[in-house]
This record gives C-alpha cells, structure tokens and sequence, in this order.
C-alpha cells in the first residue's frame, strides 16, 4: 500500500516529464512547427518563459504553470472567436504571463467584457483538472501547481485595467475601476509586487488622461504622417507645374473604415493627379490634411517628388460603446464576484489539504 502511494506521487512529474521528452524527441516536427509564423513564435514564445521559470521553480512546475497560462488565455481566444474577432495566437512573456491581440477591437462593452472573462474561467476550469488529479493522486506537487492556477485566475480578476478584471467591469460599471485603483494601491502597500506596481501606474495614468487632464484640455488633438512618393516626369511632359519644396497647402479629403472597423483617410491633390490612403490607428474624428514639405528626389529613371503629408485628428470616443444592458451589468456581476469568491475558496481549500498531504 505504501509503496502503491510513492507511486502514485511520482506521477504528475513522470506524465510531465514524458510530455517534454516526447515534444524534445520530435525534432523535425518542432522545426516545422515554428516555421510556421504566428504559431510558431507562440510555440517559441512558451518555451523561453518554461526556460524562464524553470531558474525560479523545478522543471516540473515550470511546464504545468506555462500550460495553466496558455489554458487561459485560450479562453480569451475562443471567446473572441465566438463573438467574431479575429485574434493572434497568445504570446508569452516571462513573468508577465501571457497575452493576445485583436486585429478588430470590440465595439461595446458587453464584448470586452465577455472576452475578458473567458480567461478567467477556462483558467478556473484548468486549475480543476490539475486539483482533481492532486486529490486522486494525493499529490502536494499537483495541489501546489493548482493553486497557482487559481492564483493567476484570481490576480487577474483585479479590476485594473489591462487585467481582465478591468475588462470585465466595464460593463458593470465603471466605478469599479476606483475600486481596483484603491485596492491595488493597498495590495502594493502590504504586499509589494512590482509587476502589480507597473500594471498600477500605467493604469492611474490612463485615468488621469481619460477622466481629468480630458476635462481640464478638452479634447487633445493628435496628428498622423505619411510621405508618398510620386514620378514627377510624367507630370512635367502633361505641362503640370511642379510646386517649390517649401510648398504648404490643406488637401480636401475622405475618411471611412472597413467592416473590421479599421479607419483610412483618403488625400486627392488634383493638380499633381495624386491620390493616397493613409490608414488611421483609432477611430478619429479628421480636422484637416495638409501638405508639410516636398522633396525632389533624382533617381536613376528620372524625377520624382517626395509629398509629405500630415493629419490632424481628435481622438473618437464613443460614449455608447459603455450604455449595457441592466440585465447583462447584474449578469456580468454576479459572474465576476461569485468567479472571484469561487477561486479565494479553493485556493484556501488546497492550502489545508496541501498541508495536510505533507503531514504540516
């Protein structure tokens, strides 16, 4: 019976530790793989931070952990893809975790917030299985890696943005970003963690920008450049008059976007038969295009001109995007505190029977 029980505990570092073996073993497989762009630096990604952790922790944890990691964060993938958005493959960074990309960012809160849980939850899910496995196994190892899991799960319920925390509230209400900024101010102040330091400022930065230097600036214009290069010997046979380097003047233009909501401003300079797309990094609201500067350029198959031009824009921020529901604020509620009630809970739980499968 004894021997039954060393057995068993020696398990979850054989089933981890042949899973290496057998990812290592696949040579050809492996190379293949990260030929393969976006999953292949994903793939390439997972194993520095498995490198990175394994200095901290034994190779067996720093495997399970990184695994925890990408079950999360396939949650934020699978629900961004039932919601339409095309998302990248997660990307992992030693000691921050994990993250993904969205080429089309969501269009209302409920969205955001709907992406922002499917971390959290499929995470929760992940840690379960590893604690199921510890309590058959009764394994300290397997409850320890559990309990990370629902470490990870429960930080990033904090509501700080870019947490998923602070994702998820937003379409609660966004008060609770106040709360997250006092609470994470206290957590930092009794439990000093600088990547939770980090993630803090540039938070109160973006809600000082968003809510106080906004109300005393108004709305701060921005601008955009973009140089477009034109062959000038074509115009100058048509008899146009090709205009000084120092040359100034506003361009009329058209702005719309595309159906992933990216946005394009499109400039026409008539007089040099010039038409050029410029594309937008947010939605904005276009105060005017203009032409900066000129340049004549000599190549070898003739003349060209360098037009350098720039847009003025104010940043668009559309209030509808945060009117939600009442129904989808008590049911993202609900959801949000019983899921963070749900992962204190079990993290206590498998403290004591960690404690209590290690005889302390």
């Amino acid at each position: 019976m004894l021997q039954r029980k060393k057995k068993n505990k020696k398990n979850p570092f054989w089933l981890l530790g042949s899973g290496l073996v057998f990812i290592l073993a696949q040579g050809k497989w492996l190379i293949g793989l990260l030929k393969v762009g976006k999953f292949g630096g994903a793939f390439l990604s997972m194993l520095i931070s498995i490198g990175a952790y394994a200095l901290l922790f034994p190779w067996s944890f720093a495997i399970g952990f990184v695994l925890l990691i990408f079950v999360h964060e396939m949650g934020h993938v699978i629900a961004a893809k039932q919601k339409g958005l095309p998302v990248s493959a997660p990307m992992f960074i030693p000691f921050l975790g994990a993250m993904i990309s969205m080429k089309r960012h969501p269009r209302d809160a409920v969205t955001e917030a709907y992406v922002g849980i499917g971390g959290p939850v499929l995470g929760t899910v992940g840690a379960l299985v590893v604690f199921g496995l510890g309590y058959y196994l009764n394994s300290p190892f397997l409850y320890s890696l559990a309990q990370a899991g629902f470490l990870i799960n429960l930080f990033n319920l904090i509501p700080i943005h870019p947490l998923d925390g602070g994702r998820i509230v937003t379409a609660v209400s966004r008060w609770l970003w106040l709360v997250g900024l006092i609470g994470g101010l206290v957590l930092i102040i009794y439990n000093f963690n600088i990547i939770l330091l980090i993630i803090w400022a540039l938070f109160a930065y973006d809600l000082y920008n968003k809510y106080v230097k906004h109300r005393k600036t108004g709305s701060e214009p921005r601008a955009i450049a973009a140089s477009f290069l034109i062959p000038a010997e074509p115009l100058i046979e048509q008899g146009y008059l090709i205009p000084g380097e120092e040359h100034k003047r506003e361009l009329p233009f058209l702005t719309y976007s595309d159906l992933e909501g990216q946005q394009f401003v499109e400039v026409n300079w008539e007089g040099l038969n010039f038409h050029g797309t410029i594309a937008l990094g947010r939605q904005a609201l276009i105060r005017r295009t203009h032409v900066v500067r000129l340049e004549r350029l000599k190549k070898e198959d003739g003349l060209y001109l360098m037009v350098h031009i720039q847009v003025d824009y104010e940043p668009f921020e559309n209030d509808k995007y945060y009117e939600v529901p009442t129904a989808s604020r008590w049911k993202f509620g609900i959801a949000y505190l019983a899921l963070a009630g749900f992962l204190y809970g079990m993290m206590t739980f498998v403290q004591k029977l960690s404690h209590a499968s290690s005889g302390l």
